[in-house]
């Protein structure tokens, strides 16, 4: 039988998914809508719109083409939610990079993504100026600056090509774009692991049209709880460099929302453009919503219209507690670098939430139900899938259509990424019989102690119940007899007079049967911080180091 095909007409548009296609409603139905930048500055969308193209042509006039690399050192700002759009415009690819890696490793994120312009705050010219003579691939050099001034700046600048806000006053306002392949390179950035290089993810800009798309329609459908609508203020709380803000800048401009982007995070500020803007919806990882809860600040202003989603890592049930008793709409969400990230959103149906329990803490807290478009199961070993009675674990595998293809030039550990057709996340799970994933640890964090496998997720959850307690991490550490042997680690908040009831509180949950004896820390030892990574996330991977 011959391949059934629709017939086509000569003259039809096929619509290619570019991400330039996002702004299409702007100039129509959003023009006065606001951006707004910490320091004051605020734009309209028409202005916006009008900025993209300027920033476009501005590229243009460098040489920047398509197949060329355009890396941004930035805080979140407005001239970084232009970049988001302008590069990727003409053909370009964005490379976000991450600000708060190693020197060294930034320098080999501009070398092995073949960086052909860099643009970089005023900030990070110290930087700049220990990477000379070292990225021979970088031809342009652009300055980001909140107090524009002469090209070159001043004393201890780096020599820039041109000044933003200069070229964009250069530049002209209309631009003509012709259509490209969808599946071109729009978008790289480096993910760090346990050992070697960071690892490039990229996407093409049909992928992050596709999850632009996927995640506004999981937002924008639900009933109430966790819902996005075109009146809500936006500030994203999680690096720009960092998956795109996890896709909700592009989310939010195609919705026409207010837009809040506050620099560099600084608890007062952050509370204080939350109050003034009325920020509405947010996301970020649970160490810097714990960081703004502790900010006295936090109990002064009205927070009940803020939602907010957490990822990165599970929301601990303390977390979410304090956050509800201040009226926040917090819930989780759940993905990966190598995703886009989103996958999962944690929102409840009117019909789960009841009088007896209307908060729901414990589905708020999971990583949530899939999102339209994604395919997620929790296999064993031998990628078959595991019931789906919110009890039988095995590791997370996940097909959509915006999955990274693999890391960039890294054949070998692109196939490791995608072995059997699937995504691999190395995370482990279950699933239950409403569909809620809840992420119970990463396969390398697992504590495997004497033939048994002990959460350290649930561990630190229940250390974060108990008073005086502000943060916690636990990591396995060897052990002669039984391989390994949970360690807590503990900060405790400053009235804290004594953390005696943490082992009490475990000995009861063991008792209780929450947790097995086994996993009844036998180390628990107080520590003045608990290291980060670049993004937010206790750093195990550091932690094993000093204590394994």
């Amino acid at each position: 039988m011959p391949e059934y095909q629709i017939p086509k007409t000569p003259s039809a548009y096929e619509f290619p998914l570019l991400i330039r296609h996002l702004l299409s409603r702007l100039s129509a139905q959003h023009t006065e809508q606001q951006i707004v930048y910490a320091d004051g500055q605020r734009f309209s969308y028409g202005d916006f719109f009008e900025r993209v193209q300027r920033l476009a042509n501005g590229l243009r006039s460098f040489g920047i083409g398509p197949g060329d690399t355009v890396a941004v050192m930035d805080w979140d700002s407005h001239r970084y939610l232009e970049c988001f759009f302008a590069v990727p415009m003409i053909g370009a690819v964005l490379h976000t990079i991450n600000i708060r890696l190693a020197p060294g490793e930034m320098l080999y994120t501009i070398n092995h993504a073949r960086d052909t312009a860099l643009l970089v705050h005023d900030d990070f010219v110290p930087l700049l100026e220990g990477f000379k003579g070292k990225t021979p691939t970088v031809k342009r050099t652009l300055r980001l600056s909140d107090q524009p001034s002469d090209v070159g700046g001043g004393s201890n600048q780096a020599e820039f090509d041109d000044e933003y806000e200069h070229l964009l006053s250069r530049a002209s306002v209309e631009v003509n774009v012709p259509d490209f392949d969808e599946n071109v390179r729009a978008t790289t950035f480096y993910t760090t692991g346990t050992t070697g290089n960071p690892k490039g993810v990229y996407f093409s800009q049909r992928q992050i049209v596709l999850h632009t798309l996927g995640v506004a329609v999981a937002l924008s459908s639900a009933a109430e709880q966790g819902r996005v609508h075109v009146d809500d203020v936006y500030m994203p709380i999680t690096p720009m460099f960092h998956v795109h803000a996890w896709g909700l800048p592009y989310v939010a401009t195609m919705l026409g929302l207010k837009q809040v982007y506050p620099g560099r995070y600084e608890p007062a500020k952050l509370l204080s453009l939350i109050e003034n803007e009325k920020v509405t919806f947010s996301h970020c990882v649970p160490t810097i919503l714990h960081m703004l809860l502790s900010d006295p600040a936090a109990e002064a202003i009205d927070l009940s219209n803020w939602k907010v989603i957490i990822g990165g890592s599970a929301l601990p049930p303390a977390l979410a507690r304090r956050a509800r008793d201040l009226g926040i709409d917090v819930f989780g969400g759940y993905g990966m670098s190598e995703t886009a990230p989103v996958l999962t959103l944690a929102q409840l149906n009117s019909d789960a939430v009841s009088a007896d329990d209307p908060d729901r803490l414990e589905i708020r807290c999971k990583a949530g139900r899939p999102i339209p478009l994604v395919d997620l199961k929790v296999v064993d070993s031998e990628l078959n899938e595991v019931p789906r009675d919110g009890l039988s674990t095995g590791e997370v595998v996940v097909r959509a259509p915006w999955l990274t293809q693999g890391y960039l030039e890294d054949p070998e550990r692109s196939e490791e990424l995608w072995q059997g057709g699937f995504l691999h996340t190395s995370d482990i799970g279950h699933v239950d019989e409403a569909g809620y994933l809840k992420i119970t640890d990463r396969l390398k964090d697992v504590i495997k102690s004497g033939g048994e496998w002990i959460s350290s997720l649930e561990l630190e959850d229940i250390a974060l119940t108990c008073d005086g307690v502000s943060e916690a991490a636990a990591i396995g550490i060897a052990d002669e007899k039984w391989g390994e042997r949970p360690l807590l680690l503990l900060v405790a908040t400053e009235d804290a007079s004594s953390l005696d009831s943490v082992r009490v509180e475990f000995q009861r949950q063991a008792k209780i049967g929450t947790i097995s004896e086994w996993a009844v820390p036998q180390r628990i030892e107080l520590v003045s911080e608990i290291p980060k990574t670049s993004v937010g996330k206790i750093d195990k991977k550091k932690l094993r180091e000093q204590y394994g």
